[in-house]
């Protein structure tokens, strides 16, 4: 009996001995499996950092070759100055406004103009004083009535007016009208020698501000503009072959600086057309071609279509002249920008490069990207439009283009389209 139980003891032993082997070898498969895991997943995230693939979304987009340039503006202007210059000047025209030729643009004030305006002003306060007295002791005639009316009338056509030259005349007009009145009062006064004696004098005056002063008219017609800056001879449009990157770098002219308003000269500019010279040393610059159309992007981001006018090869770069038609006036401030040349632009289905692949299709290159749906991949065959350094334009195949690649009628009947709004694989190479 107690070997019975002596043997059934060493049975059990033997079972809890052999369950704990069972559990220690599933232990140590469960912690190699483990560690195998964790190399995966460590090997998985140090393969993404050092070569990341994402996917990024097929869209209608535009892409450009680009250039960013420094240019110079070239214009035929043409300067408007006179003798009296150190007296200071007064604006006719606005800056901006369009002038005929001979029309008046600015005056020169005359020598002690401040003093004789005084005086002016004084006689006048006295001639008005003098003309109430008269009023108010007899009937003044049916002249001085109609003046009245004219000047009321020219007030009141003054308060929607905001144009300078238009007030200026107006103001003229009204102190030639209160001229004649006075005048007209003085001869019908008792004490009209007085009247007479003080308009005399204001003509006095009113002479020695005239003829002192100096009136300057546009020998052309065209654009008026205060913001003379000593360039204009430089910067002629009659000859570009003085121009040179050298020279130009060497006026230490600062960029996008705003030219000051001159306070003894103006000029009038050609409002049809300007050009802009700059220097450059890109690919499409040097394959450019006098009468080749391309496109500026302006310092307030407004794009223009230009027309290049001159090519000068020079060592390292080379020099061109733009010629553009348009957005003249925002341009009439600066001497010296930045801007964009936009060599070519166009638009289609935008992807990365980084997202194209190329195969050899017998001596055919052929360019694809691969497409993700869910958890499948699609290679799709595309051809480039157009690429600049970042982005391509792309388009599918047609069936026929594929037969001359090479493909197969299987591998043509196959094949898949990209639409818009697909993800694609990046880092597809």
């Amino acid at each position: 009996m107690k070997e019975k139980e002596v043997h059934s003891s060493k049975k059990q032993k033997n079972k809890i001995e052999q369950s704990k082997i069972i559990r220690n070898r599933i232990l140590i498969v469960a912690s190699i499996l483990l560690v195998i895991a964790v190399i995966l997943c460590l090997y998985k995230v140090i393969i993404f950092v050092q070569n990341p693939t994402d996917t990024f979304t097929v869209e209608q987009g535009k892409i450009y070759q680009e250039e960013r340039a420094i240019g110079y503006i070239i214009r035929e202007e043409t300067i408007v100055k006179g003798s009296n210059y150190k007296n200071g000047m007064e604006q006719i025209k606005s800056e901006g406004e369009k002038v005929a030729k001979g029309e008046a643009i600015f005056r020169y004030y005359s020598s002690g103009e401040e003093n004789l305006v005084k005086k002016i002003r004084e006689l006048d306060t006295k001639i008005d004083e003098a003309m109430a007295k008269a009023k108010e002791n007899q009937i003044l005639p049916s002249d001085i009535k109609a003046l009245d009316k004219q000047i009321e009338d020219k007030i009141a056509s003054l308060y929607q007016v905001n144009n300078l030259q238009i007030i200026k005349e107006a103001k003229k007009e009204i102190a030639n009208n209160i001229t004649k009145k006075a005048k007209i009062a003085g001869d019908y006064s008792p004490a009209g020698s007085y009247l007479k004696k003080l308009i005399d004098e204001r003509s006095k005056y009113e002479n020695q501000l005239n003829q002192g002063a100096e009136s300057l008219k546009a020998p052309i017609s065209g654009v008026v503009s205060y913001k003379v800056d000593g360039y204009e001879e430089i910067f002629s449009p009659k000859d570009f072959s003085n121009l040179n990157t050298e020279f130009l770098e060497g006026l230490n002219i600062k960029t996008g600086q705003i030219v000051a308003d001159n306070k003894e000269s103006a000029k009038i500019i050609n409002n049809f057309e300007c050009y802009i010279v700059c220097s450059l040393n890109s690919k499409q610059a040097k394959e450019a071609k006098v009468a080749d159309k391309v496109k500026l992007r302006l310092p307030n981001d407004t794009e223009v279509t230009a027309k290049i006018e001159y090519i000068a090869p020079e060592e390292e770069n080379v020099l061109i002249v733009f010629q553009i038609d348009r957005q003249l006036q925002s341009l009439v401030s600066y001497r010296k920008m930045s801007f964009d040349v936009i060599w070519w632009s166009d638009s289609g289905k935008k992807v990365p490069n980084d997202a194209i692949g190329v195969e050899n299709k017998g001596e055919n290159e052929v360019n694809y990207v691969i497409r993700i749906r869910g958890e499948y991949q699609d290679k799709i065959w595309v051809k480039i439009k157009r690429k600049n350094e970042k982005y391509a334009v792309v388009e599918n195949y047609t069936r026929d283009e594929l037969e001359e690649l090479g493909y197969t009628n299987e591998e043509i009947s196959g094949r898949k389209t990209l639409t818009l709004y697909d993800e694609i694989l990046r880092k597809s190479t």
